[in-house]
């Protein structure tokens, strides 16, 4: 009898594995989507007065088409700009190790070889361009070197033009504000109607203000041409040296500012560093006089642990008092409808992320991450099965074991 029970095990074990598979193949499943992984973007923004290395990152599926694209961390390069290299071009390359080796830690190891890097080279090279040709094509060659020796997908060292630079500016500040949020079809991006702010750029060597305008009849040399979501924009730079004050006011009085970088540096030093209201223009001249009146002492013992820029902000806060009242002809209406800022959304607002938000355009997306799945309910009754059948096996298994031992015991 044991024996016939031997033989008959194996086809009922088979039988109860294809019933078993039968019912898998039976339970209704979904595709669940995985969290979509990230890609890396490096961008080296090479000013006049210093290096500043900003990594992004953005979900590696682009939904709609599109980075999501929010800083990952940053590095300021010790030292000067690179164009304070003209005279050592090596010295520049060697300048950016520190930054690059950060990157190296930042960006995950798996994710190197995808990375893509870029150098973007402000007012400090254009201005030794035109005057040093050679030593700029030597900055920018040894430059390279360096870029090239790393694991990173290097695309190329370039100067922007100042256009560029306003209006890359521009793009980020208005991404990180939103104005550039997603709106009705899947694919489609649509700008809010309350349009877009306009962005006031000042650095070390360079400044400008930058808007969009949708009329005809602007004057063209001025324009650039934006490929951004995969629509493209026009966007005019404009300063008060291609147009009266009365013009630039009368345009800008239309929407907000937001100015960064220098501009945001220097009044945020006065509001915050010297307790100075700089609420209106007359409040800004008054905190501007108020710093150049300090001694030196004064100044040290009033603001302390800021000895590096310190020496700045009399000509700094000058500079701009007198960019904003004389230069660009604000009144006290268009300067209340300046936003300074230095960061949005826990990201630099400044023209390296509107310049990588429009190359991102030309990476691929990488296919979404699909994992089969099934319902919770139908996985509890699949365990429950399982769980009685093995269950019933073992005491068949007992009753087996027992039955085989009675006849020895008689």
């Amino acid at each position: 009898m044991a024996g016939k029970v031997r033989s008959l095990l194996p086809p009922l074990l088979l039988a109860a594995a294809g019933l078993a598979g039968l019912l898998l193949l039976c339970v209704p499943t979904r595709d669940i989507r995985e969290p979509p992984a990230l890609k890396y973007g490096i961008v080296l923004d090479a000013g006049s007065s210093h290096t500043s290395m900003f990594i992004y990152k953005w979900p590696a599926d682009k939904e709609n088409d599109t980075g999501i694209v929010g800083q990952h961390s940053s590095c300021d390069v010790p030292g000067g700009g690179i164009s304070s290299y003209a005279d050592n071009p090596s010295g520049a390359g060697q300048s950016l190790v520190g930054c690059l080796e950060q990157a190296l830690r930042d960006v995950p190891k798996e994710r190197h070889a995808g990375t893509p890097l870029y150098l973007g080279a402000t007012a400090g090279m254009r201005l030794l361009n035109l005057t040093n040709p050679e030593a700029s094509t030597s900055v920018l060659t040894a430059v390279t070197h360096t870029l090239t020796q790393y694991p990173f997908d290097f695309r190329g060292a370039r100067i922007l033009s100042g256009q560029e630079e306003g209006v890359f500016g521009w793009v980020t500040a208005n991404y990180l504000l939103e104005n550039f949020i997603k709106y009705g079809w899947v694919g489609r991006w649509f700008r809010p109607r309350k349009g877009t702010l306009g962005a006031m750029d000042l650095g070390g060597a360079s400044t400008q203000i930058t808007f969009e305008t949708t009329s005809p009849a602007e004057d063209r040399a001025s324009e650039v041409q934006l490929r951004l979501y995969g629509q493209h924009y026009r966007v005019y730079t404009h300063s008060f040296l291609c147009y009266g004050r009365d013009q630039v006011l009368q345009r800008l009085l239309a929407s907000a500012l937001q100015a960064f970088s220098a501009f945001f540096y220097t009044v945020d030093f006065l509001r915050t560093s010297m307790g100075l209201p700089v609420a209106t223009l007359q409040q800004l001249e008054a905190a501007a006089v108020n710093v150049c009146n300090q001694t030196w002492a004064q100044l040290q013992a009033r603001v302390p642990g800021q000895q590096a820029h310190l020496a700045d902000y009399c000509a700094g806060a000058m500079f701009v008092q007198q960019l904003l009242s004389r230069g660009y002809g604000f009144d006290e209406r268009a300067f209340g409808g300046v936003i300074f800022q230095k960061k949005a959304a826990d990201t630099a607002v400044g023209w390296a992320l509107g310049y990588m938000l429009n190359l991102t355009n030309l990476i691929p997306a990488d296919p979404p991450g699909l994992r089969k799945g099934t319902d919770f309910s139908s996985w509890v009754v699949l365990l429950l099965l399982f769980a009685s059948a093995l269950l019933a096996a073992l005491v068949l298994l007992l009753r087996q074991v027992h039955s085989a031992k009675l006849p020895s015991t008689i």
